[in-house]
């Protein structure tokens, strides 16, 4: 599906060098930055509705950077990521969840944690086998579901 609200070549990139400066590849637990491609996939795929957000960040850091961020050096990219923080608003804000939200639910991350991989809702989840009673308020207004008695 391609549509002009998505993010740019440039964009991508600076994308995938501020996630890595927000979450770090750490060797030590065995986790991948959230530079990822896995992890950069997943959050080009689930931008949504935060694209225009997170676009207008991306624009707002590159004013500042006033090239590739990934052109600069150490120290010059850790001086604009703070400008950025500070001056940055939701837009921001809104890039920063993004990249949290799609790191932390990588598998290899999770495991990492300790906790299990599982597909979101409803697949992951198990219900209690026949717990009939969590389709009352179903019933209660009248919706027809075939095939199902207590």
């Amino acid at each position: 599906m391609s549509h002009s609200n998505e993010l740019t070549v440039a964009q991508r990139a600076d994308f995938r060098t501020i996630a890595a400066m927000i979450v770090p590849e750490s060797a030590e637990y065995k986790v991948p930055g959230a530079d990822d491609p896995a992890i950069q996939a997943d959050m080009l795929a689930t931008l949504g509705r935060d694209t225009a957000p997170v676009a207008q960040a991306l624009d707002h850091l590159a004013r500042l950077a006033g090239r590739p961020l990934a052109e600069l050096d150490a120290a010059r990219r850790d001086a604009v990521a703070k400008e950025f923080r500070a001056s940055g608003g939701t837009a921001a804000a809104t890039l920063v969840r993004v990249v949290l939200q799609c790191y932390y639910r990588d598998d290899r991350v999770l495991r990492s944690l300790g906790l299990e991989p599982r597909a979101p809702f409803p697949k992951g989840h198990v219900l209690p086998e026949g717990d009939w009673s969590l389709l009352d308020p179903v019933r209660a207004r009248g919706g027809s579901l075939r095939g199902v008695s207590r």
